[in-house]
């Protein structure tokens, strides 16, 4: 089969097309053929940092960790707590890259049962493969803040998939949502749901006084989409949260709880995809494609998002 394969660490160049032997469904495991793989911010880390040599994984690598298209094959279904898939089905998933199959980027690919979720009727493949990870990132950081209904939200980065996906579950939450925007995102961050809209800004000294200029006591939690870490806390009031997504744990200060969102604790949430499944079909959350790119482009679609400016996710297609 054909997968995109890193054999040592480095620019988008280094992406290739590897041809790897079909893997086989074990117990409790599916085998999906991938139609959509989407393209995250962890794929390009994986790209240039390849694994730490203690996971001994030899290349080539395969990136990506959210998939969609169609079960092919079905491993033992008497494992308890397996879900029943039927070949045919349509699923999208949740897969971890670090592992000896390697993740998403590839024709056919291996997750177990659990880890994945039926695509309703209506919603594409491309659509579908971003929802996966992006959505239980911003589900495991509300659960992490733990605000209750009422208390104000703030959101950086959040013109993007994690930070768009924070607004409308926040509002779903029953939070009042301040999110950042360029002055070209304000439309859209506005329309995706966001109570009150402030001016994003590269120096984080910036964006802390436009958050508090729209929130003078600092807001009661923060998904920082941004990547902004330390530079986030000022806009956090006292005793607030913080939720980071690139394990950024501290120090911090002012009573502030800094919480790091792992998606790898999510690896066998396929019932939490439904759930959001669900809330795109109901029109709560919307399922964003900045385009699709084929495979065998998978450097273009790398260089695309490391140059920044993409709204929504990028997918390759096979």
């Amino acid at each position: 089969m054909r997968a995109v394969g890193v054999r040592e660490p480095g620019g988008p160049a280094a992406l290739r097309l590897v041809e790897l032997p079909v893997p086989e469904p074990g117990p409790g495991e599916i085998r999906i053929r991938v139609r959509a793989a989407a393209v995250n911010p962890t794929d390009t880390v994986y790209r240039q940092l390849g694994p730490a040599p203690e996971e001994g994984l030899d290349p080539p690598w395969i990136p990506g960790m959210e998939l969609a298209g169609t079960v092919d094959a079905v491993g033992d279904t008497s494992v308890a707590g397996t879900a029943p898939w039927s070949v045919g089905d349509r699923v999208m998933a949740i897969v971890m890259p670090r592992r000896r199959h390697g993740g998403a980027y590839a024709e056919q690919v291996v997750v177990p049962a659990d880890a994945a979720a039926a695509i309703p009727d209506g919603i594409g493949d491309a659509e579908a493969s971003t929802l996966p990870m992006n959505g239980l990132t911003v589900v495991s950081a509300l659960a992490h803040l733990a605000l209750p209904p009422g208390a104000v939200l703030g959101v950086t980065g959040a013109a993007g998939a994690v930070g768009g996906y924070a607004i409308e579950l926040g509002r779903a939450a029953g939070l009042t949502v301040v999110a950042d925007a360029s002055a070209a995102d304000e439309e859209l961050v506005a329309s995706l749901g966001a109570d009150v809209v402030v001016r994003s800004s590269r120096d984080p000294r910036e964006e802390v006084a436009a958050f508090r200029a729209a929130v003078p006591g600092g807001v009661d939690g923060l998904l920082d989409a941004a990547v902004l870490d330390a530079g986030a806390l000022g806009i956090v009031r006292d005793g607030g949260a913080l939720a980071t997504v690139r394990f950024w744990d501290g120090p911090a200060e002012r009573g502030i709880r800094v919480h790091p969102v792992r998606v790898r604790d999510h690896l066998h949430d396929g019932a939490g995809i439904a759930r959001l499944a669900d809330l795109v079909v109901r029109g709560r959350l919307t399922l964003r494609l900045a385009g699709t790119v084929p495979a065998a482009e998978a450097a273009s679609a790398h260089e695309r998002l490391e140059a920044g400016g993409v709204r929504g996710r990028l997918v390759l297609t096979f």
